[in-house]
């Protein structure tokens, strides 16, 4: 039985990189992907979980970093949407350049609405399905099916059409 802070060096040995890029195409700066990874960290080890191991610790943490990422952007949009009554902006966004044919999936990750883009990235990085997805964000699965759809909508606008994965063929067994 290995302690808690066992699991925690080894979390951050084995799979810390893993968590930070999960982190990157959630909020999209790394910056703030080690943030919420060091956050994610410290909420799911500050309480003692009994028997915590590596494999369900990286679960918990995978969680917590959707979690704060997910509340941050909730907490931002209502500050965002008093900050005009207070200050002005001190830059204007601009139109983005492209170089070349190439766009950055992140970048267009950055474009989507939260929801949306978390959605995109359990699919599609995570590989869960919508059914554990919906559990995960708490919502229905027509919610995840609609945030999926408009964000693969939205990718495919930025990034041009995306192909869908190789089907794999199935075998049928003879009786």
């Amino acid at each position: 039985m290995s302690t808690q802070d066992d699991v925690v060096e080894s979390l951050i040995a084995t799979r810390g990189r893993a968590l930070r890029g999960y982190a990157y195409l959630l909020c999209g700066n790394l910056d703030d992907a080690e943030d919420l990874v060091q956050d994610a960290l410290v909420k799911t080890f500050s309480r003692r979980r009994a028997g915590l191991e590596l494999d369900s610790a990286e679960a918990y943490v995978r969680r917590t970093i959707l979690t704060v990422y997910l509340d941050g952007w909730r907490r931002r949009g209502r500050w965002a949407a008093r900050l005009h009554l207070t200050a002005e902006p001190s830059q204007t966004a601009g139109p983005e350049s492209s170089t070349g044919d190439r766009v950055d999936v992140v970048a267009a990750l950055r474009r989507l609405p939260p929801q949306q883009r978390a959605c995109v990235v359990l699919r599609f990085y995570e590989d869960l399905t919508v059914t554990e997805i919906a559990r995960r964000l708490a919502v229905s699965e027509g919610a995840v099916k609609r945030y999926l759809s408009m964000g693969v909508h939205s990718l495919e606008g930025v990034l041009g059409p995306i192909r869908p994965a190789p089907t794999q063929t199935l075998l049928v067994r003879e009786r």
